[in-house]
């Protein structure tokens, strides 16, 4: 139906495709697929989001007590009496940490974290610091994650030990398989073994609790032997800072909320928060639980035997069913750990396509509306790191914590900048210069001096934190990790160059009038936007043929209104089909409609499908465009009657700067 007011406009057809995705191996390993509309169906709650975001977070509770013995074991068990002082000051920083998280979820609700934080307040290139920061920990955290709980199999079938990288790498694939199924399966598939431990650990404390109350929690039987080192007086506050900063890790995970916020149902700021609340307050309370009991039974780090395994047949008198259960318990929540990944990597990837920082392809929703090319990126990096350090937790956690606590850092940063920026705005509505959607309007906070105090000691406080990391565990290989991260920011950023390079070279600002084509012929021409290449595409068409048809493929409705806009602007008139696609294919819905022309066409009659290509000189930058022009002449070349004829937009990256 052409939707004309004027002869001055395009006419712009409103049609939706008949075609539905077929089903083959895929719909049987990861689900039919999912059409757009089914979007609001596929978020989740704040139970379902506690599983989902809160296993990395958890699962450190398996390790996190023990990091701070391991540390605080080199001067002998008489140091053991600061594993609870450590763990408290940990719990404090947790609080901060978690309430600064708590606003940025708040204050730029489409998600993005520490990377949206520090590019809107600190700049683009804090932004990319905490990107790549962020980046690295998710691809650590998987790789870390699955290969401590292999470990714990490994350690009770001994035989499998020379097989620990394949059955890691096949248990990141299984993790992908689960995820690529849609958040609100993979939340489905992981919230029982989650909240089983969260139960079963704090099943363990109270009856810790109630047997210390009661007198009856004793010590520890047949503990590991300790090798205790001397240490002088000087190094014990260094011993001391080094234990806190290993139990931090501890506070891994409790970002990723913020990166995920998209993933929640309405409202899903405080749907978001909440479920952080909630994280936080479970983490803290089996922190200090398990670090009290390690302290009053006199554990011992080893390992040989794990600090949860000895608290655990302490507290139940021996190794029942109780003491299994915990076991199985926390070796589940360690491989699932790397799920918190899963479920926030591909969200910030793709926020960071969309703002030209990493390929676009990383920005597109799959068949079950979740960004499977992140999902899928992440398992492939995440293999490699196991396969090229064999799976060895021992040589995988240098590396591990560095980055997030970077993070950590520049968002508390970048929110203490704000709330000085809230205060200057006392006495107006709004920030008059914002512009940002996805950041919500700053206004005057009454409370903007304690939140400012509150972030900006929580900052220092976290990069004295990933000071004391990189210097203590600079030697053990968390080197690499400071040199990863600028190598991911230059990478990112020379990504972005040619995207805004590509961007200046097809603007339409100040392009001037389109010239008159003069020879007739059938063409039909896919467009994606409209730009300098679109119209030296029409221009072509159009020589070709008064009988011209655009199609735009309508995949999201908001990019379809751009480039209806756009093209009521520059289209001269040419009719503009607009086809929509719920299911977010794009050559399906265009074969079928060149399929349905075709059988309507008049003897001899010849249809040429136009499109548009851009072509670079750089073909380094190549890989991050789609070739539309390909995959339809792969699909059309068989069929008589019909000429698929590419239309290059040649673009000299080198001259856009002039």
């Amino acid at each position: 139906m052409i939707n004309s007011e004027t002869n001055n406009q395009p006419p712009i057809i409103e049609r939706k495709t008949q075609h539905t995705p077929k089903c083959n191996w895929r719909s049987w390993l990861i689900g039919r697929p999912l059409s757009t509309a089914d979007a609001s169906h596929e978020t989740i709650g704040k139970t379902v989001g506690l599983a989902v975001f809160a296993s990395d977070a958890l699962s450190s509770n398996a390790y996190a007590t023990q990091e701070i013995m391991v540390v605080l074991a080199a001067a002998g068990t008489m140091t053991f009496g600061y594993v609870f002082p450590i763990s408290m000051a940990i719990v404090v920083l947790l609080a901060i940490v978690s309430l600064s998280y708590v606003q940025v979820i708040h204050a730029y609700p489409d998600g993005g974290g520490a990377y949206v934080v520090a590019r809107d307040n600190l700049g683009e290139l804090a932004g990319l610091i905490a990107a790549s920061s962020l980046l690295a920990d998710y691809i650590l955290t998987v790789s870390v994650s699955v290969s401590s709980g292999i470990a714990q199999i490994v350690s009770a079938y001994p035989d499998l030990y020379e097989y620990r990288a394949p059955m890691a790498v096949a248990a990141v694939f299984l993790l992908m398989l689960i995820n690529l199924r849609g958040v609100r399966e993979s939340g489905a598939a992981i919230a029982v073994p989650s909240m089983s431990f969260i139960v079963i650990m704090i099943v363990m404390i109270a009856v810790g609790m109630f047997k210390y109350f009661t007198g009856d929690l004793g010590m520890v039987t047949n503990p590991p032997e300790l090798l205790a080192h001397g240490i002088t007086a000087f190094g014990l506050p260094f011993l001391i800072l080094h234990a806190f900063s290993s139990g931090t890790a501890a506070l891994t995970g409790i970002e990723a909320i913020s990166n995920g916020t998209t993933a929640f149902k309405e409202p899903r700021s405080k749907n978001a928060a909440t479920t952080l609340i909630w994280m936080a307050f479970i983490l803290a309370t089996l922190f200090v639980g398990i670090s009290f009991l390690a302290s009053q039974i006199h554990a011992v780090p080893s390992e040989i035997e794990t600090v949860i395994s000895q608290i655990g047949r302490t507290v139940f008198g021996g190794q029942g069913i109780l003491y299994f259960a915990i076991i199985l318990a926390t070796t589940i929540i360690l491989l699932l750990a790397g799920n918190t990944a899963y479920a926030g990597f591909p969200r910030l990837s793709a926020l960071m396509a969309m703002d030209g920082f990493l390929p676009r392809q990383l920005a597109y929703r799959g068949s079950r509306l979740v960004y499977s090319r992140g999902i899928a990126a992440l398992a492939v990096l995440s293999s490699a790191l196991i396969v090229l350090f064999q799976a060895s937790v021992t040589r995988l956690i240098p590396l591990y914590a560095i980055g997030v606590f970077l993070s950590f850092t520049l968002a508390q940063s970048g929110m203490a900048l704000r709330w000085w920026k809230s205060g200057k705005l006392r006495g107006q509505k709004d920030d008059v210069g914002h512009t940002n959607t996805r950041v919500s309007k700053l206004t005057y906070d009454p409370l903007w001096r304690l939140k400012m105090i509150t972030n900006g000691f929580g900052a220092i406080c976290t990069a004295i934190v990933m000071l004391i990391f990189a210097v203590t565990k600079f030697q053990d290989g968390a080197y690499v990790v400071l040199i990863l991260i600028p190598a991911l920011v230059s990478l990112l950023w020379m990504i972005h160059i040619h995207y805004r390079n590509l961007a200046k070279n097809l603007s339409l600002d100040n392009f001037g009038i389109v010239p008159p084509h003069t020879i007739r012929h059938r063409v039909i021409m896919p467009v994606s936007g409209v730009h300098q290449g679109t119209l030296a595409a029409l221009r072509y068409a159009r020589m070709l043929s008064d009988d011209v048809t655009a199609v735009h493929i309508v995949i999201e409705p908001a990019d379809a209104e751009k480039t209806r806009k756009k093209w009521e602007t520059w289209g001269e008139g040419v009719r503009l089909v607009m086809l929509d696609s719920p299911y977010r294919l794009l050559i399906e819905p265009l074969l079928e409609y060149i399929a349905d022309l075709a059988e309507k066409r008049q003897p001899g009659e010849t249809i040429t499908v136009v499109v548009p290509e851009f072509v670079s000189d750089n073909r380094l930058t190549t890989a991050l465009h789609t070739n539309t022009a390909n995959i339809l002449r792969s699909q059309l070349k068989t069929q008589h009657g019909i000429v698929i004829t590419n239309v290059p937009y040649h673009v000299h990256e080198t001259e856009s700067d002039h």
